[in-house]
């Protein structure tokens, strides 16, 4: 593997691109290129360029999204982990076909670099296979990509040729599972943050090794804080300890399960509700985007709320959760809206997803 920035070299579709190349593309004018080549090549002026450091940005799915520095070192330290585990090599077609203003775009591309691997550029869209024409050794996508695709046949065919695909920027639900359970090449599922650059652990979600738990890389440690939420030592990405907000459980054999996010957790009346676990309860129920979230109430604190995408009908969903829920685990309020709140890389946005359950509570419209 290729640790030199300088010596590096972008494989794009078969053709060989040097930095000095990409300099004198760019120079030549940057709207002459498709805005997925462009960005690309704006990339790569970054990264070649002589700072060590990088400007990344977090998607914003639970708060505020932040600018964070990083180092190039440790994003090739990142690279080199995921490509060995999935013993990458030379020339293998790779796909990138997410946004690259954010890490998990950007590690694509440093993977690429460091391993010879030949990229294929497409555009961020719900449908990345949509003109690929060719089989794939590795693929990256977000959630809703990997479901758009499933959708439709000629491209879950190309996605059946596709060796490895790794699935981040969100929760991989129990249908998009099943459906994934069928494919024949290895499918996993990435824990891991911005911070992190990109994953640290992954999970099988199909073939033998398909498993519940999460494994992190062997150069990370885990603990969990005084009140359950994941610590993260990874010395090799991530120059300090990180305490998250990701409700865990490891177990005795280094692996771990994600149980939802601590800002996720609901209290109602007393009652600590967890709202990744109810919504994975109600997965089965309901066959449209839905979030869990909350809203002020004077006597519980916080009320369920069920945010549904579209227009079902409410008495036949309210009969199903009492099927299946607790009656203190039941939302209180049941509210259809015209779209769940997400960002731009595809996650629920829970802040926002409060927010718009806030105003509807109120007597709001939705804007």
């Amino acid at each position: 593997m290729i640790f030199d920035r300088q010596k590096q070299r972008l494989l794009l579709e078969g053709r060989e691109y040097t930095p000095d190349d990409i300099s004198r593309l760019l120079a030549e004018g940057e709207n002459a290129y498709p805005s997925a080549i462009r960005d690309l090549f704006l990339f790569l002026r970054e990264w070649f360029n002589d700072s060590p450091f990088m400007k990344v940005h977090t998607s914003g799915s639970t708060g505020t999204p932040k600018e964070l520095t990083v180092r190039k070192e440790q994003m090739m330290q990142s690279a080199r982990l995921t490509c060995e585990f999935l013993n990458l090599q030379p020339g293998d077609k790779a796909l990138l076909c997410m946004n690259l203003r954010y890490i998990g775009a950007m590690m694509v591309v440093v993977r690429s670099l460091i391993a010879g691997l030949n990229l294929l550029v497409r555009p961020a869209t719900g449908h990345p296979l949509a003109d690929i024409n060719e089989s794939l050794k590795f693929a990256a996508m977000v959630p809703l990509q990997v479901y758009n695709t499933l959708q439709v046949s000629v491209e879950k065919e190309r996605l059946q040729q596709t060796d490895i695909l790794i699935i981040g920027g969100g929760a991989v639900d129990s249908a998009l599972e099943a459906e994934i359970k069928r494919l024949p090449g290895a499918v996993y599922s990435t824990y891991g943050m911005t911070e992190t650059l990109s994953h640290i652990a992954l999970r099988r979600l199909n073939g033998a090794s398909a498993s519940e738990h999460y494994y992190p890389f062997s150069s990370v440690r885990l603990s969990l804080s005084s009140e359950n939420t994941l610590v993260i030592e990874a010395p090799l990405v991530c120059d300090e300890v990180l305490q998250t907000n990701d409700m865990a459980r490891i177990y005795s054999d280094g692996s771990f399960m994600i149980l939802g996010r601590k800002d996720n957790v609901i209290n109602s009346g007393g009652i600590k509700i967890q709202a990744e676990e109810m919504e994975k309860r109600l997965q089965a129920l309901i066959d449209v985007p839905f979030v869990i979230t909350s809203v002020p109430d004077r006597r519980l604190g916080q009320a369920v709320t069920l945010l549904i995408e579209g227009r079902l009908h409410l008495t036949a969903i309210e009969g199903r959760i009492q099927a299946v829920l607790e009656p203190y685990y039941r939302p209180k309020y049941i509210r259809m809206v015209n779209h769940i709140p997400r960002t731009e890389n595809g996650k629920i946005n829970r802040a926002e997803c409060r927010i718009l359950a806030q105003n509807l509570h109120l007597g709001g419209k939705e804007e």
